[in-house]
């Protein structure tokens, strides 16, 4: 499911979600421990997954931008130029 996908729907079917995926999650962990997992990828992409619902989840309660909005206006801080070699060195 897509982020997009997931702003969409309500927070009830949100924790619904993270519900289903939590299973999918236990399963997975069980089947890697019994090395019957094939795509281990699937782990990270059901954390990452539970991960985004609770942030939609919570952007929803209260009232906020999606943060990947806020993100896109800062800008990275100016660096201070380094000190030459010499300059170092004389000190």
């Amino acid at each position: 499911m897509k982020l997009s996908e997931m702003r969409e729907k309500t927070a009830d079917e949100l924790q619904n979600a993270i519900i289903d995926w939590k299973k999918q999650l236990l399963e997975s962990r069980l089947q890697l421990s019994t090395h019957k997992l094939e795509n281990t990828a699937v782990i990270s992409k059901t954390k990452r997954l539970i991960a985004q619902a609770k942030t939609v989840i919570t952007e929803k309660a209260n009232g906020k931008e999606p943060a990947a909005k806020v993100v896109e206006e800062k800008k990275a801080p100016a660096r201070k130029p380094r000190a030459k070699k010499s300059e170092v060195e004389n000190a």
